[in-house]
């Protein structure tokens, strides 16, 4: 193969084009249906899974007014999709979901704190409280400067009330948790997890990069270790945003752009995968930022009620050879009959066969 890369050095006219290996584009994996969940829960957000018995964990992100009607609970389902047990958390949404020594760990959105159950839990089991979130000082982080390309700039400064937007969480390999904060734009460690009396929670974190300004108002979200864990990769859903920050701590640097919505995020295979939730997609994405899997579509709703394919997939975890999402199926809007998940009646969990190895 002859490649004639630069007519200019030649110092002569180019007669022949330019000749490249044709390469293939992201390989793309169908959905299937996995799990229904029962009739009273909805909007699954959270989800993790024990690699040791195949146990998967979701919670529920149910905000409605009233208060009074929300049912929000944590689920264990085994493997095969088979309800194994149900603890129910009343009016206080869930968001992200980790399981680590012998316990599933549970950010309870709605009342500020990080939970935890036994991983044989039942519907009588305890919550024990470990630590308590709230308000940063200062709430925002500092004005975000975007260099436009006409040479003008952009200042963004985010804006917060102080409420301690809890959302996505991961564990090192010493036990030390890390946690986003999606309104007040940071992230949060705390020393020694499963172990720590008291528990303690150290800001990490506050570059702009965490906050956004756009229509979904959810900053940072999904965490994720990398980079044999020199490094903390997390998702910024509303700019839709796979950023890298190297530990202890350092600047966050952009990886990847385009991902509408981009929310749980999950490390397996070489590959980050980003639930795009925006565009009902599951990114398979390597550390280069260049997207290699895309997942799922919208296709519409069941006879059940249930969304058929995504339908706002917001957390996605490996069980076995399988990626499983859940549905969030959230509508955002105060307009009505303009989103699809308006329509949803029943909510779902859906997986997809994970490839053998990376493409």
């Amino acid at each position: 193969m002859i490649r004639l890369s630069s007519c200019a050095a030649a110092a002569a006219l180019c007669l022949f084009p330019a000749v490249v290996a044709a390469q293939e584009g992201p390989a793309r994996l169908a959905v299937e249906p996995f799990v229904t969940l029962p009739a009273d829960i909805r909007h699954p957000e959270g989800l993790a899974s024990d690699p040791a018995t195949g146990d998967l964990f979701v919670g529920t992100f149910d905000a409605r007014e009233p208060a009074a009607e929300r049912r929000n609970a944590v689920l264990r389902y085994d493997a095969r999709g088979r309800l194994l047990a149900r603890k129910d958390f009343g009016p206080t949404p869930l968001t992200g979901l980790a399981v680590a020594d012998g316990k599933v760990y549970v950010l309870n959105f709605g009342a500020s704190r990080l939970q935890r159950l036994d991983l044989a839990f039942d519907a009588a089991s305890a919550v024990e409280d470990v630590v308590a979130f709230g308000a940063l000082d200062p709430t925002a982080p500092a004005v975000r400067v975007v260099a436009n390309p006409d040479g003008s700039q952009d200042r963004v400064q985010a804006g917060s009330n102080g409420f301690p937007a809890i959302n996505g969480m991961a564990f090192d390999a010493d036990g030390h948790l890390y946690v986003s904060d999606s309104f007040q734009g940071a992230i949060l460690r705390i020393p020694d997890a499963t172990r720590c009396r008291p528990c303690t929670v150290e800001t990490v974190s506050r570059d702009p990069l965490l906050t956004t300004a756009n229509a979904l108002p959810f900053g940072a979200n999904g965490l994720a270790f990398g980079d044999g864990g020199r490094s903390l990769y997390l998702t910024n859903a509303g700019d839709g945003r796979l950023l890298r920050m190297p530990l202890p701590g350092g600047p966050v640097t952009v990886v990847a752009e385009s991902l509408p919505g981009a929310d749980g995020l999950t490390p397996h295979g070489g590959l980050f995968w980003v639930a795009g939730n925006q565009v009902d997609t599951v990114f398979g994405v390597d550390a280069q930022g260049r997207v290699r899997v895309r997942s799922g579509e919208f296709v519409g709703i069941g006879a059940d009620g249930a969304p058929r394919g995504l339908l706002f997939p917001a957390s996605t975890a490996v069980s076995g050879r399988w990626m499983v999402v859940t549905n969030l199926a959230l509508p955002l809007t105060p307009a009505h009959g303009d989103e699809w998940e308006e329509s949803v009646t029943r909510w779902n969990l859906v997986r997809f066969r994970l490839p053998a190895a990376a493409p």
